[in-house]
């Protein structure tokens, strides 16, 4: 299997391909421009970048060399992920994936509201499943980490930049638990904002077409 340690650009490119593939399909594959847009997009991201075209450019490059991207030739020259059949992902693996690759470690209950733009897990059985296959994968894609000091649940984290740390520090204090009632409304709004951003890129990639 080929090394898949990914640098943190390469994986908010694969992230934002896997993303747009299964929230706005009618635009995708992403031209250069919308992808450099996605990479930037100040919802739905942790952290928020702020790249250049060339940046991305590079990126694309070692994702194509890495067998996980491909140009796609035309008027305009497009990009498209080969992760699905790369790692034989279903849509709701494809959706778990680019999730953790934009925003980082997350509870299972996080990704259920944060994934449904991409695909509406009914519910976190399926979640759950979806994740033990990720983490089944050979080599694995995802792991659990150990839950943290004052957590209610542990979080999950990708695997494709390598070895992911616990979020156990000796000495550092952790911070006090959270209501999940505030936890799941800042997700429920996270997520309506970033569903704002997809209807206005899809938009604007419609009025471009006339």
């Amino acid at each position: 299997m080929p090394d898949f340690d990914l640098a943190p650009l390469e994986c908010r490119v694969l992230g934002c391909l896997l993303e747009k593939q299964l929230s706005t399909p009618d635009v995708y594959p992403l031209s250069m421009n919308a992808l450099l847009n996605a990479c930037n997009q100040s919802s739905n991201r942790e952290p928020v970048l702020s790249v250049t075209e060339a940046e991305v450019q590079d990126a694309v490059a070692s994702l194509i060399a890495k067998g996980l991207a491909e140009h796609w030739p035309g008027r305009v020259l497009k990009v498209a992920h080969t992760a699905k059949p790369t790692w034989n992902l279903s849509v709701q693996e494809a959706a778990l994936l680019a999730e953790l690759l934009l925003r980082g470690p997350q509870t299972p209950g996080e990704l259920r509201t944060n994934t449904r733009r991409m695909y509406a897990f009914p519910d976190l059985a399926e979640v759950e499943g979806c994740l033990a296959v990720l983490m089944e994968a050979e080599p694995p894609l995802v792991v659990r980490l150990a839950r943290a000091p004052g957590a209610r649940e542990a979080r999950v984290a990708h695997l494709l930049s390598g070895a992911v740390e616990s979020p156990t520090v000796a000495g550092v204090e952790a911070a006090p638990p959270r209501s999940g009632r505030i936890d799941q409304l800042e997700a429920d709004l996270q997520s309506l904002r970033g569903e704002l951003a997809e209807l206005r890129m899809a938009f604007e990639a419609f009025k471009a077409q006339f």
